[in-house]
Parts: structure tokens; C-alpha cells; sequence
């Protein structure tokens, strides 16, 4: 009603002064038939009500239509088409619907296009890192560490590059079932080995009891282990060489637990260290730091469906928590 009456105010202000306008102009010139102007004012009055009314009556899904913001993009498509006003927003709507689908279309293609590069870049990489890391094997300390702390930092970036890649499509990615978390927590313990010894922290897990099963997707499971662990591995060299791994139930829920006594994460830092390319103040302290580990942590824990807590202290380590529903009873595959 808003929009039809500002629309349509113009015409009722100039009828308005016609309606005086007129009748004063004849009661000038001398004519003093007030029954006559009154009647004339109240016809002109009549016609332009009515005239008003059959505008709005004819043209309400169209005013209803251009005030009320759409909820979804299918809504475009649908016509009004009381009058050829109403039909030509239709029609606009409606080419540019398709216009976006297009658009769309092709946005979502350069993506896959770019994705499809990444994926076949990062194993390309990985060849001669293999390569590389084979050759130091021939070498005496400390060069031999030293290059094969450098293609490690290499491997796990080129990872988080590839898993950056391949977050858009996530949902598609995912095939969700039992996984032993002791298992995978050995598998990603085992990946990591010369990641402990050269930086002297060792992994030791515990267990409320053995076989304790949650319904996740074990490869995304296994990349965001890794990168738990290997951060609290960075954050507690020359600290200390324990690192603690728990798993537990909790009431209808399992719990694995990596628990640092390094450096801590300073308390301005906690409520960001999940946000994208934030490294805080420790992340200063280590120019390796991308910002992108913990951030990939909670999209993926989030689209999972799990959740994610954390607790850190300066100068006494760090906790960080997956919690997976257990509702129902798994069996592993």
C-alpha cells in the first residue's frame, strides 16, 4: 500500500487542486451555486477514489511483489501477470534468474577447473620430495635432519593446499562411518614418527577403554589429527617432550583428546585461533605459521557435524577437544 499511494501521489495532489482550483475559478467569475461546486468537487473526489481502487485492486500482487524481499532465488520464477507491467517484471526476473544460473554455472566450472589443477599440482610435488627425501637418507648429520625437516614443512603445506582446495566440495567428499578412534589415532602416530624424534616430543595415548567407535569420515578424521598434533608438537619443542593423546566417554558422547605442555596460547588469541590466515602472537614467534591449520580444524570438525573445544594456558600447554556423537551403536568396517 506504501509503495502504490507514493507512486500514485503525485496524481492525487494535482487532482486535489483541481478540485479547488475549478470550483473557485467559477465562484470568481460569479457563480454562487455552492450545492453545485460541493456536488462537483465530491464527483471529482468519487472518480478519483474509484479510479485509485481499481488500480490497487488490479495491481496488488505486483505492489506486494516489488516490497516484500525474496527468500529464495526459485521465487524469480514466479509470474504475477495481471497486467503488462507485472508481465514485464516477470519476464526481467525471470532472464535474470537464468542470467545468474549462468554466471553461476560458469563460476563453479573455473572453480573444479582450479581445483583439478591443485589436486594434480600437490602429487606432482610430492614426487620429487619423495625424491629429495631419499637422497638425505645417503647424508650425514645434521644435514640429513636438516633437509628432511624442510620437505616435511614442504609435505604438510602442500597438504593444507590441497585440503584448502577440496574444502568447497567437502560435503561431496564425505563417506561417514565406524571408525576405532585408537586406530586411526596409531595410523596418524605412525605417519608422524620422525615428526617426534626430530623435534624429541613422544605421543603417549590413553584409553578409557579399548575399541571406543564414532561414525566420522576417517580420511578428514586422520588430516585433522595431524595437523592437532603437529601443532601442539611445534608449540612444545625445547618445552617439553611429552604430549598427551586421551580417549574417552562421556555420557552419549566420545571425546579425543591432544593435550600440549607447551608454550600455551595467549587468552587475547583463544577466540580467534579458528578464524582464517590468524596467527596471534605465537604464530609471530614461528614464521612457518599460515593461519590455515586450525582454521581448516573447525570448518571440517563443523561440516561433520562433531564439535571442538579448547583450553591453553600461557607457560603450561594446550587442550583441544573432537567430541563425536554417540547415538546409536557402530560396528567398524
Amino acid at each position: 500500500m506504501k509503495l502504490f499511494l507514493r507512486e500514485h501521489a503525485l496524481l492525487i495532489v494535482i487532482q486535489l487542486i483541481q478540485a479547488i482550483m475549478i470550483p473557485l475559478l467559477f465562484w470568481l467569475d460569479g457563480y454562487r451555486g455552492l450545492g453545485v461546486i460541493l456536488y462537483a468537487i465530491f464527483l471529482s473526489m468519487l472518480f478519483l477514489t474509484a479510479y485509485l481502487i481499481y488500480q490497487y485492486v488490479s495491481r496488488k500482487n505486483f505492489y506486494h511483489r516489488l516490497q516484500n524481499p525474496m527468500e529464495t532465488l526459485d521465487v524469480s520464477l514466479e509470474t504475477t501477470g495481471q497486467n503488462r507491467i507485472a508481465e514485464a517484471l516477470d519476464q526481467l526476473l525471470i532472464s535474470q534468474y537464468r542470467l545468474y544460473q549462468e554466471e553461476l554455472q560458469k563460476a563453479e566450472d573455473r572453480q573444479d577447473e582450479h581445483l583439478l589443477f591443485m589436486d594434480r599440482w600437490v602429487h606432482q610435488m610430492k614426487t620429487p620430495l619423495s625424491v629429495i627425501e631419499l637422497t638425505a637418507q645417503t647424508l650425514d648429520e645434521p644435514e640429513s635432519s636438516s633437509i628432511r625437516d624442510e620437505t616435511d614443512r614442504m609435505k604438510n603445506g602442500l597438504n593444507t593446499v590441497l585440503y584448502m582446495a577440496r574444502l568447497r566440495t567437502l560435503a561431496e567428499d564425505f563417506q561417514v562411518k565406524a571408525v576405532t578412534l585408537s586406530k586411526l589415532i596409531h595410523e596418524v602416530n605412525q605417519e608422524n614418527k620422525l615428526f617426534y624424534i626430530r623435534h624429541e616430543v613422544y605421543p603417549q595415548l590413553k584409553e578409557q577403554k579399548p575399541g571406543i567407535v564414532v561414525g566420522t569420515d576417517e580420511k578428514w578424521l586422520f588430516f585433522l589429527l595431524t595437523q592437532i598434533v603437529q601443532n601442539a608438537v611445534k608449540y612444545s619443542t625445547g618445552k617439553t617432550k611429552q604430549l598427551q593423546i586421551s580417549i574417552y566417554e562421556k555420557g552419549r558422547q566420545a571425546v579425543l583428546e591432544v593435550k600440549d605442555f607447551g608454550i600455551g596460547i595467549p587468552v587475547v588469541d583463544q577466540k580467534r585461533v579458528f578464524n582464517k590466515f590468524y596467527t596471534g602472537e605465537n604464530g609471530r614467534k614461528y614464521r612457518e605459521s599460515t593461519g590455515m591449520g586450525l582454521y581448516l580444524v573447525k570448518e571440517v570438525i563443523d561440516r561433520l557435524e562433531h564439535r571442538i573445544e579448547m583450553e591453553s594456558k600461557v607457560g603450561e600447554g594446550t587442550t583441544i577437544r573432537i567430541i563425536f556423537s554417540k547415538t546409536q551403536n557402530l560396528t567398524p568396517m
